[in-house]
């Protein structure tokens, strides 16, 4: 079971539901799983923490980009920085060069999520280990909101296994090279545009490239439905 699941079985929060998570969870159990990607509203995000340990660290950006008719809305974009509780650890900072000095600028995290939420809009959502991402932000969002983000979301990394497993048949090794399924190594590896890696916006940018992508090779192509690509493994 998530981790943000058994948060909310076990410790229940004791705060009434914010109305933006109360509003994108409406749309999300409503959206049609079953209509053509062509059809269907994506969020593509990203975002920088301070370290991977889900008890202590926390999200310091959140970047994002909507997708409409298999097309990067470069027009409709999402980015915050966010104020840490804690203390900014040394190693996170040469990974994605946020300075202490730029987050004491920033926003709190409780003020960020319900503008990041209503900019889903009920969305189905995409990332690069999207379960990493969605792990932090459901969290926060049990944490500060009362409730989580309930949006079926896919996964590039996922969807990139399925297509080279397409093309080199069942045996493929996924873990001759490790890196292989890096954002950036398979941006490198497909031909497809490079925007600077660790920054929130710009690595949701890699993505959503990457997105469409796998979208217009892999056999279903832009007819498939939500529900085909959730079931690819």
């Amino acid at each position: 079971m998530p981790i943000h699941k058994l948060i909310k079985r076990f410790f229940p929060s004791q705060q009434p539901t914010h109305p933006a998570i109360v509003a994108n969870n409406m749309i999300s159990v409503a959206a049609d799983k079953d209509l053509p990607v062509r059809d269907c509203d994506f969020v593509v995000f990203d975002t920088e923490l301070t370290g991977l340990k889900q008890r202590r660290d926390e999200i310091i950006a959140i970047g994002a980009v909507r997708i409409k008719n298999v097309r990067i809305c470069f027009e409709d974009t999402f980015y915050a920085l966010i104020k840490p509780q804690g203390k900014l650890y040394t190693p996170s900072t040469l990974i994605h060069r946020i300075t202490p000095g730029e987050l004491r600028r920033a926003e709190p995290i409780k003020e960020v999520l319900p503008r990041f939420i209503d900019f889903c809009g009920g969305a189905f959502l995409v990332g690069h280990h999207v379960s990493l991402d969605l792990e932090f932000v459901n969290r926060a969002c049990q944490n500060y909101l009362g409730g989580v983000i309930e949006s079926s979301s896919l996964d590039t990394m996922r969807l990139a296994r399925a297509y080279k497993t397409s093309l080199n048949g069942p045996y493929l090794d996924h873990h001759e090279k490790q890196d292989s399924y890096r954002l950036s190594s398979l941006s490198d590896e497909f031909h497809l545009p490079k925007f600077a890696e660790h920054n929130a916006l710009q690595d949701a940018l890699q993505t959503a490239y990457l997105f469409i992508y796998l979208i217009r090779k892999l056999r279903y192509g832009d007819t498939g439905t939500v529900n085909d690509y959730l079931k690819l493994k």
